[in-house]
Order: structure tokens, then C-alpha cells, then sequence
């Protein structure tokens, strides 16, 4: 292949990228990548689309993923060849389970050098496995076409040869457009008859589809909070506590919109004998469900009438009874709680803002302590639910920023070992643009989370710590002074809300110290006040 050969491919691609809706691309360096390094540049340069560059693989494809959550359309993530490849696998599959058009591209050696001991050489192709819709080895731009063809179904990855030398002789200028967004097509509704004891579940990211629903029909809405449907008057902010109720064992339909993975209480009602299931199929890999489905649809469900309203109240009142006990026994608490910080990360976001919650302990904190938010205000709450890991978060976050730029305030919130597992997230170079985030963490020195199941009981305390709890001791605001990111100590409700109260521009961390010790005992009390 010669240098001309090597350049016109990556132009190719960069072509191609653009020409199903890229407007945005992340580039980790690397020498083997270099033709597609020139290539974006130049397409950069012409305002065809915007790029990032990251010096971690793994961080810049969360930044890719978190672009591509907000702003809706196809995003890309660059690298060069070896293991820089292999660090894009774990937010591919978190794209894959989610449903987030990402698109890996991987610079590879030409086929030759396969299997030769060749540097920085190891066999790329399918290296996503399953969580892939479609891989492709690209030799020539034909086979480009070949490689985006599964962008509908989840991410894909072109895998492109480039042998030496790899430095274009000119200036690229790229004429691809970007396709025009297809018009929304709403379907043929679902009937759905009333005269049984109904609940409507929104998973993640499902939209206000379940709220419009609930509120047609009259049924409460047990909402996740990054589902997008937790605003108005039907929501449930207790239900997962009131699942275990009287009230809760009276419910025998569930219409469930999305993968509702939050909560355990949930995925024992949808598993419960005699419960009639209504499902709107969820994006991303796996449709199928963990628990009997009678009806599974892609359009839009509908209702003619209301319900008996005694249904929807009994609801209401038990939830408004139980939040309320809730509050008083978490501000009789001496010392800063975590649904303290919970509840005051969401009173912050105003309307039109955006709130990024992180996996484990602090999406459930704010599933117990958030209210709803009124129907007119706009907010975006989005969460990592497609496998719910904690690798990548504050980079996703970054990048749900950049892809949403009319954001009034965006908040990160996040635990101390998630926050530390993506530090490199807050690696950014002086040219590269740097959003307004605030990210909370609530540090109670290790994995709390695990106090709260099976393996946080009493038997197995004398392993806790080792296996589970794994306290770190990690000076937060020594680590945020070397990355020149200003960061607040808080240790009190009225200094955390004062904290959100006054963001400063840029990235900042404001860091809440809590305690773990007691954090099994108070998870109890707060079930125990559901009866």
C-alpha cells in the first residue's frame, strides 16, 4: 500500500463517518492511526465536525459514549492498533446494552503482519465480540459501507489496515453531508383496557412516553430516575419501599416501558405468579426478559379511560406518608447522610439542567430521596444503566456535556471508588474544550454499597473490609489540586448546599465525607418505616 493509498483510505473514512450523522470524534494518538489523525484534523478544520483528543483509550470512549447520549446521533472513537484497541471493550458493551450509536475505529497493520511477532500487532478483528452489531476489516473504502450497516442496531467497528508510510502531502477538505434526521413516526397504538390494578415502570432513558401514560390512565408510575418519565403528579418516589406493602401485593398489571434494572423490589414484582406483564421493547442487546412477558410492543401504548382514582390515590397518600417519614428520620441523623446528598444533588439541577447520576449507592440514594420534578421544566437525568458499571463515569459525564451544550448547569454525582476508578477522565489537555460540571462525591472511603446486601452482614464481617469495603484513604483534594481542578471539603447539609449553590466555571469537585460504619443499620431503619 503506498502513502497516497494509506491517505485516501482514512479520508475515506472520515467521509464515510460523516456521511451517517458524525459530528463529533474522539482520537486517542497513536502512530499506526496517524492517516485518520490528519484526516479528522483537516475535517475539523472545516467545521464538518468537532474533535477531542484523550491520551487514554478507555476514557476517551466514554467521552465518546457520554457525546453520543445527548446529543442522539453516531459518534466516534479513534485509536491506533494493540492494546489501544482492546481498552474501547467496556464502553462498547456498555453502547451495545444500551443502545448508543458509537463507533469504534481501530488502526490496524496490514494483514501481512498478523501472526509475524510484528509490533503492536495482534488480531483486532471481532475483537468486541458480540457487543459489535457489525465489525468490518477495511482494506478498501468499499468495504466501509459494509462496516456501518449495524449502526442501527447498537455499535460497530471498522478496523482499518494502513501500511507506511502514513503522512498525507495535502490538505483534505472533506464533501460528505450529513443525512437528515428521519421524521418521527409515532405507530400504531397498543389498546390497553382498564379494570385491573395497574403500575406503569420506566427503566432507563425511556422518555416521557411512561408519564403521559400514567397520567391518560390513571396509574401510579413507579420511575427510575434516568428514565426521563420522573416529573408530575403520578410519580412514586417511595415504591420501591411500598413494593413490599399491602398496596404493593395488590397490583396485577405492569406495563413496563424500557430495562428496569434499578431495583430488586421491581424485578420481584415483574417475576411475581399472576403478575400480567405489558412490555415496550427496550433498545440494545437482549431484548428478551427475566420474566414472563404476555405482550411485548413497539409502538405506543394507549388508554381510553381512566381508572378507578381510588387506586391511583391510595398511592399517592401511602407515598406521600412514607417520603415524609423518610425525611424526618434522615434529618434527625447526626452528621452528613447520603440521602442528604442525594436529595440536595437533585433539588440543584434547574430546569433545562443536566444531572449524570453514577451506578451502586448513589442512583438508588436519589431513586429514594427525588421527588418529581413539574411536567414544564425540562431536566436530563441520565445514568450508565446498560451494564451499570462504574468504569468510565466521570468521562461519559464530560462527555454528555459536550453533546448537549445548551445545558443551564450540569451535575455530576458519583461515590469516591467511581470517582477514582476514572480519573483520567479529568486528564485534559489545555486546547481541548472543558465544559462547565460540577461533580459531587460522596466519599465514604470504600464500597458502602456492599454493606447494604448479602455480604454486609454480621457472619462475614471479619472479611468485609478486605473483599468489600476496600477503604482507599485517597486524599481527594491533593489529587484534584495535581489536576488542577478546584475541589471543596464539605462535611454538612448547608455547606454542600452552598457548594451547588455557587458552581464555578469549568470542572470542579465538591467532595461530601460521610461515614460507612452505620450505613447497614440506616438502610434498615428506612425499610423498616414502610411497615
Amino acid at each position: 500500500m503506498t502513502s497516497q493509498n494509506a491517505t485516501e483510505l482514512a479520508r475515506a473514512c472520515v467521509e464515510a463517518l460523516i456521511g451517517v450523522g458524525v459530528r463529533h470524534a474522539v482520537l486517542a494518538p497513536g502512530s499506526r492511526n496517524a492517516p485518520l489523525s490528519f484526516a479528522l484534523a483537516d475535517a475539523a478544520a472545516t467545521g464538518a465536525l468537532a474533535l477531542h483528543t484523550r491520551i487514554d483509550e478507555r476514557t476517551g470512549a466514554f467521552l465518546a459514549l457520554g457525546i453520543a447520549k445527548t446529543s442522539r446521533v453516531p459518534v466516534a472513537i479513534v485509536t491506533t492498533s494493540g492494546t489501544a484497541a482492546a481498552n474501547l471493550h467496556p464502553a462498547m458493551m456498555e453502547a451495545a446494552h444500551a443502545g448508543i450509536p458509537l463507533i469504534a475505529v481501530t488502526a490496524d497493520r496490514p494483514e501481512w503482519l498478523r501472526g509475524t511477532l510484528a509490533n503492536q500487532t495482534t488480531d483486532q478483528v471481532g475483537i468486541f465480540g458480540t457487543a459489535a452489531a457489525s465489525a468490518v476489516d477495511v482494506v478498501e473504502p468499499d468495504d466501509l459501507r459494509f462496516g456501518l450497516v449495524g449502526l442501527g442496531e447498537g455499535p460497530v467497528h471498522l478496523n482499518v489496515q494502513f501500511d507506511e508510510p502514513l503522512l498525507p502531502e495535502d490538505v483534505f477538505v472533506p464533501t460528505a453531508t450529513a443525512p437528515e434526521r428521519e421524521p418521527w413516526v409515532r405507530g400504531t397504538p397498543y389498546p390497553l383496557e382498564q379494570g385491573r390494578a395497574t403500575v406503569v415502570v420506566a427503566g432507563d432513558d425511556t422518555g416521557p412516553g411512561p408519564r403521559v401514560l400514567a397520567e391518560a390512565a390513571g396509574w401510579p408510575l413507579l420511575a427510575e430516575p434516568s428514565s426521563g418519565a420522573r416529573n408530575g403528579p403520578n410519580v412514586i418516589r417511595s415504591y420501591r419501599l411500598l413494593l413490599g406493602t399491602e398496596l404493593g401485593q395488590r397490583i396485577e398489571r405492569a406495563i413496563v416501558y424500557g430495562a428496569p434494572t434499578l431495583s430488586r423490589p421491581v424485578q420481584r414484582l415483574l417475576a411475581r405468579d399472576g403478575i400480567e406483564v405489558i412490555s415496550r421493547r427496550a433498545r440494545g442487546r437482549w431484548a428478551e426478559r427475566p420474566h414472563p412477558v404476555v405482550v411485548e410492543y413497539d409502538g405506543p401504548f394507549e388508554v381510553e379511560s381512566q381508572a378507578d382514582p381510588a387506586w391511583l390515590a391510595a398511592w399517592q397518600e401511602a407515598d406521600r406518608s412514607l417520603s415524609g417519614r423518610i425525611d424526618a428520620l434522615v434529618a434527625s441523623e447526626p452528621g452528613l447522610t447520603p440521602y442528604e446528598v442525594a436529595g440536595a444533588v437533585h433539588r440543584a439541577v434547574p430546569a433545562e439542567g443536566l444531572l449524570h447520576i453514577g451506578a451502586s449507592n448513589p442512583i438508588r440514594d436519589l431513586d429514594l430521596m427525588a421527588g418529581a420534578y413539574p411536567v414544564g421544566e425540562r431536566r436530563l437525568i441520565i445514568a450508565n444503566r446498560g451494564l451499570a458499571g462504574i468504569d468510565g463515569t466521570v468521562s461519559t459525564a464530560i462527555g454528555a456535556v459536550l453533546g448537549r451544550p445548551h445545558t443551564a448547569r450540569a451535575i455530576l454525582y458519583v461515590g469516591d471508588v467511581t470517582f477514582l476508578h476514572d480519573l483520567t477522565g479529568l486528564v485534559i489537555g489545555p486546547v481541548e474544550e472543558r465544559p462547565d460540571l460540577t461533580i459531587v462525591v460522596a466519599n465514604d472511603d470504600g464500597g458502602s454499597i456492599f454493606a447494604t446486601l448479602e455480604q454486609g452482614a454480621a457472619p462475614y464481617g471479619d472479611r468485609f473490609e478486605k473483599l468489600f469495603g476496600t477503604p482507599h484513604g485517597v486524599d481527594l483534594a491533593s489529587l484534584c489540586n495535581g489536576l488542577r481542578v478546584p475541589h471543596w471539603k464539605v462535611d454538612n447539609l448547608g455547606e454542600l448546599e452552598h457548594a451547588l449553590a455557587s458552581p464555578n466555571s469549568g470542572i470542579e469537585v465538591v467532595e461530601a465525607t460521610l461515614r460507612r460504619d452505620n450505613r447497614r443499620d440506616l438502610d434498615a431503619r428506612i425499610r423498616g418505616l414502610a411497615g
